[in-house]
C-alpha cells in the first residue's frame, strides 16, 4: 500500500474497511461523518488519535497507520508497513499482546485495552482505553485487525 495522499484518496478503500468494521463491532463510526468518503479518509489520516491495522499473515504486518500513529511509533510509512505488528511491543510484553489479540479474534473487539508499546527510538509508552477490533470485508471474511489509541503516556 502506498502512503496516504490526495492522489490515492488517502487509501479510501482501506479506511472504509476500518470504519465499516468498527461500526459493525461497536455500533459507531471512528469519527463523525464528513461531506464525502474521501474527506473522511483524509480527516482520519490527520486525526488526533493513532489508528493502525495489520493484515492476516501468520506473523501479521502493519498495513496502515495514520499520521499520529507514525509519529507515536517514530517510523515512516515504508518502515511501518514492513513491520511485523508483534514488534510494536517489547519481547516481555508480546505474550500479553497476543492474549489480547486472541480475545479480539474470539469476540470481535476488545475495549478497553491497556498495554506497553515501544517506538523505533526505544521510547516506551503505555496505551490506555484503546480499542482493538477485527476487520471484516463485505463477505464477513477476516482482513486483519485494527487498533485506535486515544490515550498514551511515555514511560
Amino acid at each position: 500500500m502506498d502512503y496516504p495522499t490526495e492522489e490515492n484518496n488517502f487509501l479510501l478503500a482501506h479506511v472504509l474497511l476500518l470504519n465499516n468494521s468498527y461500526r459493525y463491532w461497536l455500533s459507531q463510526d471512528l469519527m463523525p461523518p464528513c461531506t464525502s468518503a474521501a474527506s473522511f479518509a483524509k480527516q482520519l489520516f490527520y486525526a488526533p488519535f493513532a489508528l493502525v491495522s495489520h493484515n492476516t499473515a501468520l506473523d501479521p504486518v502493519f498495513n496502515y497507520a495514520n499520521l499520529k500513529a507514525l509519529e507515536l511509533f517514530e517510523l515512516g510509512w515504508d518502515d511501518f508497513t514492513r513491520l511485523p505488528s508483534r514488534l510494536s511491543a517489547e519481547t516481555p510484553n508480546q505474550a500479553e499482546r497476543e492474549r489480547a489479540l486472541a480475545i479480539v479474534s474470539r469476540n470481535g473487539y476488545l475495549y478497553p485495552y491497556e498495554g506497553v508499546r515501544i517506538a523505533s527510538s526505544g521510547k516506551r509508552f503505555c496505551i490506555k482505553n484503546a480499542v482493538i477490533w477485527n476487520l471484516l470485508d463485505q463477505h464477513q471474511q477476516a482482513q486483519g485487525q485494527a487498533a485506535m489509541l486515544t490515550e498514551w503516556t511515555f514511560l
